[in-house]
């Protein structure tokens, strides 16, 4: 699977942004798409996953009612709207796919997840 992430840029505080994640190379049809993100100095993190069959999604605390996390199956990607933004959402944000398990996993974490897009830089001024 490779993905490519894309949709950063620079907004103000309190402003919106969609990211979007094309997958090619296989469907993403029983696996689970995460989006994280790292800001200097920090560990990568969790933001929010799908699960592409079923749909069901789960959001990091630090974003839940912010952040929409979501698929279009018929094009193979996945988006991450992204509203009322935070300087403290400044980040390179990766998007990864965790291969198939049998089974959803509600909070993925960095180290299982299988495949990686190359992040795209999002920054929140004040």
């Amino acid at each position: 699977v490779q993905l490519q992430a894309s949709g950063g840029g620079l907004v103000q505080a309190g402003g919106s942004l969609t990211l979007s994640c094309a997958a090619s190379g296989r469907t993403l049809s029983g696996l689970q798409l995460g989006w994280f993100r790292q800001a200097p100095g920090k560990k990568r993190e969790f933001v929010a996953s799908i699960n592409w069959s079923g749909g069901s999604t789960s959001y990091a605390d630090s974003v839940k009612g912010r952040f929409t996390v979501s698929r279009d199956v018929a094009k193979n990607t996945g988006n991450l709207q992204m509203n009322s933004l935070k300087p403290e959402d400044t980040a390179v944000y990766y998007c990864a796919v965790q291969g198939f398990r049998g089974y959803i996993v509600v909070f993925p974490t960095a180290a299982g997840m299988d495949y990686w897009g190359k992040g795209t830089q999002v920054t929140v001024s004040s």
